[in-house]
């Protein structure tokens, strides 16, 4: 499926307030967050590098030892198995992030 559109995607809630929209390639998987003001991703990690954008709101998210407002047009890389967590400030947020190899739990 080499062409989609962002409207033919399902939607999946991750936890209250955060919903995402996910598509894979054979290697990788973009996915399209939403999150509700006031609405916390908790903390985890995976094996997965995670690359990310906010693209409207604001959200402080903790990586590894490291904290941070991101607000639209800010960047974070997240390495492997590294501990991250994130709180929506300004919402409703919109997040771009890439993930490899593909998350097979979004799907």
């Amino acid at each position: 499926m080499p062409f989609s559109s962002f409207e033919n995607l399902k939607s999946k809630q991750l936890a209250e307030g955060v919903a995402i929209k996910a598509v894979s390639g054979d290697k990788m998987t973009l996915t399209f967050f939403s999150v509700s003001e006031g609405s916390s991703i908790p903390e985890h990690s995976h094996p997965h590098e995670q690359i990310g954008t906010i693209l409207k709101g604001s959200m402080e998210l903790v990586i590894g030892d490291e904290q941070k407002v991101v607000a639209s047009g800010d960047l974070w890389v997240i390495p492997s198995d590294v501990v991250h967590k994130g709180r929506c400030l300004k919402g409703p947020a919109e997040i771009l992030e890439i993930f490899s190899p593909v998350r097979e739990d979004y799907a």
